[in-house]
């Protein structure tokens, strides 16, 4: 069964935004399975736990939307399936966590209902789209078929404007046994207020940042035996990191002795730039020594915390 949360028509972007906090809608799937590129599950939670700040949807987005209605007319114009458009926030009766905003559904010879959703890709993207649909969106259709009930979907996507392409999903119950897992999971963090296991992402570095602002002067903590492979991946990251930054710096430097006094340089489907940037900066140790009284009236204190790891004494 599916409960109908709210109506989506004419409703303002801030409102929408407002309504999936209250759950995991479609495209936060690929998120909570760790699968995302643009998103991890711990900025996931901060945005759940309404502590990231309000965000205007961007270009993507935006053209996203608006070509909506065009993808739907296109895909019933070739394949003569009428689509109906949803203008509803769904909830699963039976996992409340999970929501879904279906673009509309539409009809299937063999399965009845079914889902459909459109996309616009770019051009760039065309490859993700041969043959195959990139994985965050069979993730994104097999949680609303799980939140719906239905057995398979519709996807249409026009790629860079002039290419359109449509395919149709099964239902996959084991997958939608693992989504409702890992959204389970990642449901219990959001209502218990514990962030779900930090990684690599500026989110998590945020997370603690703000979590752990300042250190105990003094203090010191025997750290659990897990520390010390922890210690080795750190230390075998800034070696990597070391070796990689000094090949960057050399490939930079010969490149600007190709260039020259010339600003832009081509090479086969690049375009290398060294380019002339005046700045004013203000002289902040000469005002300190001329104006000491102004520089301590207008100067700022910050804080952060250093970490560093080196050997014991």
């Amino acid at each position: 069964m599916v409960v109908v949360l709210a109506s989506t028509e004419n409703m303002p972007y801030d409102e929408w935004l407002d309504w999936r906090k209250k759950g995991i809608g479609g495209s936060d799937a690929s998120v909570v399975c760790g699968i995302n590129r643009y998103k991890s599950p711990v900025e996931l939670w901060l945005e759940k736990m309404n502590q990231l700040p309000y965000q205007e949807a961007g270009e993507a987005a935006y053209w996203g939307t608006q070509l909506e209605a065009l993808v739907r007319t296109e895909f019933t114009k070739r394949t003569g399936i009428a689509v109906h458009p949803a203008n509803q926030l769904l909830q699963s009766e039976a996992h409340p966590f999970m929501l879904a905003n279906l673009d509309g559904t539409c009809q299937h010879p063999n399965y009845g209902t079914c889902v459909f959703e459109a996309k616009t890709a770019s051009a760039y993207k065309a490859g993700e789209w041969d043959d195959a649909i990139p994985d965050e969106y069979i993730l994104q259709v097999q949680h609303y078929l799980a939140v719906t009930g239905y057995k398979g979907a519709y996807i249409a996507v026009l790629i860079g404007g002039n290419t359109f392409r449509w395919k149709f999903i099964e239902r996959d119950e084991e997958l939608i046994s693992l989504l409702l897992q890992l959204e389970g999971d990642f449901w219990e963090h959001v209502q218990a207020m514990v962030p779900p296991p930090l990684d690599g992402s500026d989110a998590s570095a945020k997370f603690l940042s703000e979590r752990f602002p300042n250190s105990v002067p003094k203090s010191k903590i025997a750290l659990p035996d897990t520390a010390v492979e922890l210690i080795r991946q750190y230390e075998a990251a800034c070696e990597n990191v070391n070796q990689y930054t000094e090949q960057k710096q050399a490939a930079e430097n010969l490149l600007k002795q190709m260039l020259g006094d010339s600003e832009i340089g081509i090479a086969e489907d690049r375009v290398i730039t060294w380019k002339s940037v005046s700045q004013e900066r203000l002289d902040g140790k000469t005002l300190k020594a001329e104006h000491p009284v102004l520089y301590k009236k207008y100067a700022n204190q910050t804080s952060y915390r250093h970490f560093s790891i080196k050997a014991a004494v």
